[in-house]
């Protein structure tokens, strides 16, 4: 029985991970390795780093701005993490979801929990660091902060590391390639699932199913 129940095509994927666990360069590669995916642009209040653009890393505005759109209700969530306001545009979301297109959220534990709260079906994956040497090695080897940050970034990272048991699938991210393929078939299996599969194949399945 074929239920003409329209849902939106496109998949929400949340992808939390401690500062220095990697997600940004695993969340990049599988952008360039799978069709149909976008990350998710979020603004922040914080200041742009070297290289950093305005609308392709964050969009990028002042602490008024910000919360003008709070008080709109501009976002699906939001979060002050070391003392700066991060937050995810619900417009920009729906667009691309209602379009087709799955969306990669990266963000922390406590955006996770807001985005869970208002949509249920979002699949949430959490990387795990091999250890927290190596954590600390790659907070080291970024040369973006002095080593008071990289202490508070450390305490951080072991608060946000209890919250693992929130999320639905887990990756630790040691081998690069690995926890790629990994992320990759998390993704690939989640697009195969009947529901969406009934959306996207209906055409097909009223054909195979027609009586002659």
């Amino acid at each position: 029985m074929l239920n003409n129940k329209q849902i939106k095509l496109g998949q929400l994927f949340i992808v939390a991970a401690p500062s220095g666990g990697g997600k940004t360069s695993l969340v990049n590669q599988l952008m360039m390795s799978l069709p149909q995916i976008e990350l998710s642009i979020s603004h922040t209040t914080r200041p742009a780093r070297p290289k950093e653009k305005n609308g392709k890393d964050y969009f990028f505005v002042d602490k008024a701005e910000f919360e003008d759109m709070v008080k709109h209700h501009a976002f699906l969530e939001y979060a002050k993490v070391f003392d700066n306001y991060y937050g995810t545009s619900k417009q920009q979301i729906d667009e691309r979801l209602n379009q087709g297109i799955d969306i990669v959220l990266d963000i922390d534990w406590q955006g996770a929990q807001q985005i869970r709260q208002i949509m249920p079906n979002a699949i949430s994956i959490f990387l795990l660091p091999p250890s927290l040497e190596t954590l600390r090695e790659r907070l080291q080897n970024r040369q973006q902060d002095n080593q008071e940050v990289i202490e508070k970034r450390m305490q951080q990272a072991r608060a946000e590391l209890r919250h693992f048991d929130e999320f639905d699938y887990l990756i630790v991210n040691k081998e690069f390639e690995l926890a790629l393929q990994q992320l990759k078939s998390i993704v690939i299996a989640e697009r195969l699932k009947k529901g969406i599969q009934m959306q996207r194949e209906l055409k097909l399945l009223s054909f195979l199913l027609a009586t002659g």
